[in-house]
């Protein structure tokens, strides 16, 4: 019995590794991507497509070397080909797609806040197809998870957020493409792997977002420091960060692995600091703490 009880908790916590690292590199290719946005003058629709195409390519190319199987086989099954289809398109395509369009229209903090509803939408899910109302602290972990990000990104200042009708109804789709993506795969991932889904998601979704953004016309200035980024990007904050997220639910639920995805926001500020010398003020430190608190709970037994 106790042998079972450690290893259902060994099992739970590589699931909280997982999500926790990848919205860490998620929050540092924020910073790269932001460099490349704003100082080398990347097209964000190129910047979409390409890092999508490229990071699925890497992980298929992972994927077929280190299982050496037929990464073509999930296309065969027509019900998988399916939800693998609907999966790239509504929600890797999706949420990438929305959450730009919401910046564009508003502003970075303000897409972000809006976005981070997903626990909300997760939560809602969980508790109406398992037919239950979610626990108090379950609502407690969103309400400071929503709140910790809320305070890092605007520093506590309601004045930073500007939302127009348009920018609300793009920032909340991606809040809905967020959610879907995290609990849509599951099952896909637990038969065909989190490599093969998640690559496959990544090229198609890039494909089939192709003829908007034009990848192969770019838009912008490349030098060694961009070159440098980028592929940070496309690696560690696209492959890497989404694989390992997706990977996370084999253990966790969805629910808690859009908790722990409050990370995010936390390391960007702290990257901020170190890179661009931003400083930390009481209200990020606030934030700070209630994402800790959020990740605390979440993982306690």
């Amino acid at each position: 019995m106790i042998l079972q009880l450690s290893h259902a908790g060994s099992f739970r916590a590589k699931g909280y590794v997982l999500a926790v690292v990848g919205s860490m590199f998620w929050g540092a290719s924020g910073i790269a991507g932001q460099f490349l946005l704003q100082n080398r003058g990347v097209s964000p629709e190129w910047f979409a497509s390409s890092r999508m195409i490229l990071a699925g390519l890497i992980l298929l190319a992972y994927d077929a070397a280190c299982y050496k199987g037929d990464i073509f086989s999930i296309w065969r099954d027509k019900r998988e080909a399916v939800r693998l289809l609907i999966f790239s398109v509504v929600g890797m395509l999706g949420v990438q797609y929305t959450y730009f369009t919401a910046i564009h229209l508003s502003n970075a903090p303000t897409a972000t806040i809006i976005q981070y509803t997903m626990p909300i939408l997760i939560l809602f899910w969980d508790s109406l197809t398992g037919r239950h109302l979610p626990g108090r602290r379950q609502c407690l972990c969103v309400g400071l998870a929503i709140m910790g990000t809320f305070l890092i990104v605007t520093q506590g200042r309601w004045g930073t957020l500007s939302v127009s009708p348009q920018a609300l109804t793009w920032g909340l789709l991606s809040s809905v493409a967020a959610a879907f993506y995290t609990v849509q795969p599951k099952g896909l991932i637990r038969r065909w792997r989190s490599s093969l889904v998640v690559g496959w998601g990544m090229l198609t979704g890039g494909i089939a977002f192709s003829p908007v953004s034009r990848p192969w016309i770019f838009v912008g200035y490349f030098d060694t420091a961009a070159v440098l980024a980028f592929a940070f990007v496309v690696v560690f904050g696209t492959a890497v960060a989404f694989w390992l997220y997706l990977s996370s639910v084999e253990y966790i639920s969805p629910g808690e692995a859009s908790l722990l995805n409050s990370v995010e926001p936390l390391s960007s500020i702290v990257l901020s600091m170190l890179i661009f010398g931003m400083t930390f003020g009481a209200a990020e430190g606030l934030g700070a703490a209630l994402i800790i608190g959020t990740v605390l709970m979440v993982t306690k037994k």
